[in-house]
């Protein structure tokens, strides 16, 4: 992705880490294994035991940057959601028209994704995959009300709001900026979810082109109403 903005390093809550990976190469390749292997084996079926094999390491040094694969699947979504921040703001710095902006970040947070250069140590494509497909178990949780006062969805909770002030740059009078964002940003990875495994629940082919007019159409219907 090419931009005017330089890449920051991203912000990640240090509530879903030990030690920050990205801070030495092990964490690194502990991070890069983990996409890999997630993408290939499932979360479910996903252990450090596993990992430590993959990259060569042992199961101990996974546990000194994350006390459990719950939270490096925090780490990984709110890496994600950091990322995508960064992504929209950078690509809608140029436009003034409240409107057009807001559908410039539709459309990006409705597409299959491309590879980032910047980060060498994370697959962004099968990063994406991963958060459609499990991002919800982390917050489906009874942890979830201690995370969130650590600042584990802090990332999410401010791409968001970001999102949900462009809303109402729209319409003012909107009274669920809120509601109408995570709704929107939930149902394009549900659609994307379903398209692959329970395809009677939508109406998405193999173009996700499909997910940015049905949502454009939602977001922009609602707001005129």
């Amino acid at each position: 992705m090419k931009s005017i903005w330089p890449y920051p390093v991203l912000k990640v809550s240090e509530s879903t880490y030990l030690k920050d990976p990205a801070s030495t190469d092990l964490g690194r390749r502990i991070v890069s294994g983990s996409i890999d292997q997630i993408s290939d084996l499932g979360f479910e079926a996903f252990t450090f035991r596993k990992l430590a094999k993959k990259i060569n390491s042992t199961e101990a040094s996974a546990y000194r940057y994350f006390e459990s694969k719950h939270q490096l699947l925090l780490y990984l979504v709110n890496w994600y959601w950091a990322w995508t921040h960064y992504r929209l703001m950078a690509a809608t710095a140029p436009i003034a028209q409240p409107q057009e902006r807001l559908r410039k970040a539709l459309h990006l947070l409705s597409v299959a994704i491309e590879e980032d250069g910047n980060f060498s140590h994370i697959n962004e494509i099968q990063l994406q995959q991963i958060v459609i497909d499990n991002a919800a178990k982390t917050y489906l949780t009874t942890a979830v009300d201690r995370e969130q006062q650590h600042g584990a969805f802090s990332n999410y909770i401010l791409l968001v709001a970001q999102l949900a002030e462009w809303v109402l740059a729209v319409n003012p009078d909107y009274p669920y900026p809120h509601m109408l964002i995570s709704n929107t940003i939930e149902g394009m990875h549900h659609q994307r979810f379903f398209a692959e495994h329970l395809p009677a629940l939508t109406d998405l082919n193999s173009s996700h082109d499909q997910i940015n007019a049905f949502y454009q159409d939602l977001v922009f219907k609602t707001l005129a109403s």
